[in-house]
């Protein structure tokens, strides 16, 4: 079993009992399968989607579970903020034993991608079993995480379980289109108490399989990149094409936009990184192995760097921040010099930094005093990484080694983007912990066909089970 040192940034170790870690057993994690079915079932296919879904309806279906199972009212509450009817939210919770342990939460979004019915090959909201895959849209991302903490609750009260800490839950509406509404962010403005805690479980991190469904490595995610797009602009006085000047907006900017693709941002590694190139370092043999390993350890050379990032455009994104120009447009005739051109570039900023500093060296690399930077949006939350916290990890790493031995548990940071880089800013350390394994290609998340594994699903199911109780026992 692969363990973590105690870390700087954790003030102390805490040290889980061994009944805790152990515990429960593999046929209690497991029990109870035909009632998570049918959970499962009612939650996918309940479309959430943005344009005909209804995340209340959604919301109100698990409340009245947990309430059927015995849950008060007063410890069950679906969130429907006034304007956004049908964006409801729901928030749960256990109460812990001991008032010295502060709450933990745990965090999943009901809502869902678009699913176009003419381009599935399946009913995108019918839950379909075949060939040892569930098939639906949200199959994975994010309703296996969301009915497998409700299924958790629910069996918490038939077994009459009491926590130590106490346990939040809260399935929000809006990660996937959060430009119209974000649960996280209305409750962490409207009823901050019902997020409070001091951790999450998210999620973001998870499994990887490789062509025949064998388990690779487990993956926790720590910390994410902050999504920020700028502007680049140039006007220019425009004129006959026959006549042409050096004054060529377009030139101008296209010329910004090819320093800025061939840049690349110092390395710039989080505690998460340096772990996952460490880790993943086993994984792999040779040079690559070592590259791996000296970027893990801090001894790697430049040459090292440029080797990874090569190898693999993930492992790139794991080393610096990233901006690549995105999209173009510019002049208003064929005949005639351009008064205007203008370029969308994406960057995913390193925890840590700031879009202020990456955008003083986009100005710096673009070298051209007629090309203007500005933000295409405001910037959302720039919160620095969580810890890579032992008191997070070990229980992880434990249950894993039962449930998947040999398969080493890795550290990661996202360079995309979930609900908690709210919870981040809001100072509490966010880790995504899904237990879903997946396949090489992804299971079509967020496109055609999504699916996940039954066993993927069962054993993630499983997994969380014994992770909250681990978590909320001290």
């Amino acid at each position: 079993m692969v363990r973590l040192p105690c870390v700087a940034v954790v003030a102390a170790c805490v040290s889980f009992g061994q009944a805790a870690l152990a515990a429960p057993k593999a046929d209690l994690a497991r029990a109870g399968e035909a009632d998570f079915r049918a959970l499962y079932r009612e939650l996918v296919e309940t479309d959430t989607s943005l344009s005909a879904g209804s995340c209340t309806l959604a919301a109100e279906r698990m409340a009245a579970r947990l309430t059927a199972a015995g849950y008060a009212k007063a410890d069950v509450e679906v969130v429907v903020p006034p304007d956004f009817p049908r964006q409801g939210n729901l928030v749960a919770r256990i109460a812990g034993t001991d008032p010295k342990l502060a709450p933990m939460l745990l965090l999943a979004h009901i809502d869902v991608v678009e699913a176009k019915r003419s381009d599935w090959k399946r009913d995108p909201f019918t839950l379909v079993e075949e060939n040892g895959y569930f098939y639906a849209r949200g199959a994975v991302d994010d309703k296996a995480m969301a009915a497998s903490f409700v299924d958790a609750f629910i069996r918490y009260k038939k077994e009459g379980y009491r926590p130590k800490r106490t346990i939040k839950l809260a399935l929000t509406c809006g990660e996937e289109t959060d430009s119209v509404f974000n649960g996280v962010q209305y409750l962490l403005a409207k009823t901050p108490d019902a997020l409070a805690a001091e951790f999450a479980v998210n999620e973001g991190g998870s499994g990887n399989l490789d062509e025949n469904g064998k388990p690779i490595s487990f993956g926790v995610q720590i910390g994410e990149k902050i999504y920020q797009d700028f502007t680049f602009t140039v006007t220019a006085p425009g004129g006959h094409s026959a006549r042409p000047t050096d004054d060529n907006a377009i030139g101008h900017l296209a010329a910004a936009v090819a320093r800025i693709d061939r840049y690349r941002f110092p390395v710039n590694m989080t505690e998460a990184t340096r772990g996952f190139f460490r880790r993943t370092s086993a994984l792999y043999a040779g040079q690559t192995a070592k590259d791996l390993a000296a970027a893990g350890n801090g001894t790697a050379d430049e040459a090292a760097f440029a080797r990874i990032a090569a190898a693999n455009p993930l492992w790139n994104a794991f080393l610096r921040t990233t901006c690549i120009p995105t999209q173009l447009a510019g002049g208003h005739a064929p005949n005639a010099q351009p008064q205007h051109a203008e370029a969308n570039v994406n960057c995913r900023i390193m925890p840590g930094e700031t879009v202020d500093a990456v955008r003083a060296r986009l100005n710096e690399v673009a070298g051209d005093s007629k090309v203007e930077i500005g933000l295409a949006a405001e910037p959302g939350p720039q919160p620095p990484a969580p810890p890579l916290d032992a008191r997070i990890m070990k229980p992880v790493e434990a249950i894993a080694a039962e449930m998947w031995p040999g398969v080493p548990v890795i550290p990661s940071l996202s360079s995309g983007a979930t609900d908690g880089r709210f919870l981040n800013a809001a100072g509490i350390p966010t880790y995504g912990i899904s237990g879903v394994f997946r396949d090489p290609d992804g299971n079509g998340v967020h496109g055609l066909d999504e699916r996940i594994r039954v066993t993927a699903l069962m054993d993630a199911r499983a997994f969380l089970y014994r992770l909250v109780k681990a978590y909320s026992a001290k």
